[in-house]
């Protein structure tokens, strides 16, 4: 009689789990579809955009002033990239943008790595007051003037570099993540190393860093877009050094000459043709991304992992 029971209950079990197993994989579908519809929505929303951009750098003042909006250009015409290329300073600007994004990025990493991995340890004398000190920093500031007084005045570094690559060595933000990443870090790895003769340092070229890279190459890539964006700092500190200007503000003087008169375009380069205005605005956009979207493929195998890990250790 108990194992008659036993084979109705589970008979009985199996005839109430079968509907609600269909119902449970038929709303998991349903679920998925809906994941996949909102997803691609908002990737097409987020990249039409920047397909009208590339478009609209190649088509006429005429075309752009008749269609509100389009994909593919009717009359393909590459003035506005004419105009940006006529001059041989677009490819200094370009070097120059190189130069301080790549320096630039290594500065970065170079203080947040070594700040992180001291105030990672808890036998650093006075770890709370530099951590609290790091912390003031991310809330409040001395503002623009002080800023300038300090670096173009007092540390001389206008129209050099170094007021574009130094003030920003590094990012509080960015060191307190890559800190609690490092913590995050089994010490008996660490001691195994410093048992083997191991100094700090050795300890972090040799143990810490390779199993850093996801984050390393996370926060390099965000430094990098940083400095390949960046055209305030050189617009204030670097006015009359205009063979160090990086490419955004090279590509910013572009637009104003484009929006002046005819006579008024020698005042950059004699050799400059008459500019389509509106389509050189769309063709800077083009000029001043790509080059920093070619690096992203490079490191996407980085880069969720690195934002996560970094996120929820410590």
């Amino acid at each position: 009689m108990t194992q008659k029971k036993e084979a109705v209950d589970i008979s009985a079990m199996k005839q109430s789990s079968g509907p609600v197993g269909a119902n449970a994989t038929a709303a998991s579908r349903v679920f998925d579809i809906f994941n996949y519809v909102i997803v691609s929505l908002v990737a097409f929303t987020t990249i039409l955009p920047f397909i009208y951009i590339i478009g609209a750098s190649f088509v006429t003042e005429y075309e752009l002033a008749t269609r509100p909006m389009f994909i593919i250009p009717r009359d393909v015409t590459t003035d506005a990239y004419t105009f940006i290329f006529s001059t041989n300073k677009i490819m200094q600007a370009f070097g120059n943008s190189v130069f301080i994004t790549v320096v630039g990025t290594l500065i970065n990493l170079f203080f947040t790595v070594t700040m992180a991995y001291a105030l990672s340890k808890r036998r650093l004398r006075g770890r709370n007051f530099f951590l609290n000190m790091v912390i003031f920093s991310m809330f409040f500031s001395g503002g623009m003037i002080p800023s300038y007084i300090v670096i173009a005045n007092i540390l001389g570094f206008k129209n050099s570099y170094l007021s574009v690559l130094l003030p920003g060595a590094i990012s509080a933000y960015n060191m307190m993540i890559v800190k609690n990443f490092f913590q995050g870090i089994p010490a008996e790895l660490e001691e195994s190393a410093q048992l083997d003769g191991c100094t700090d340092v050795g300890t972090l070229v040799r143990i810490v860093l390779p199993l850093s890279l996801p984050v390393l190459a996370t926060f390099g890539l965000f430094y990098a877009v940083g400095h390949w964006n960046a055209y305030f700092g050189a617009m204030i500190y670097m006015p009359q050094a205009r063979e160090k200007w990086p490419l955004q503000v090279l590509l910013r003087e572009i637009i104003i000459l484009a929006n002046a008169s005819a006579g008024d375009l020698n005042a950059l380069d004699p050799n400059f043709v008459q500019p389509p205005e509106q389509s050189v605005k769309m063709a800077v956009i083009v000029v001043s991304t790509v080059p920093i979207m070619c690096v992203y493929p490079f490191l996407q195998k980085y880069f969720v992992k690195g934002v996560m890990v970094g996120a929820l250790k410590g």
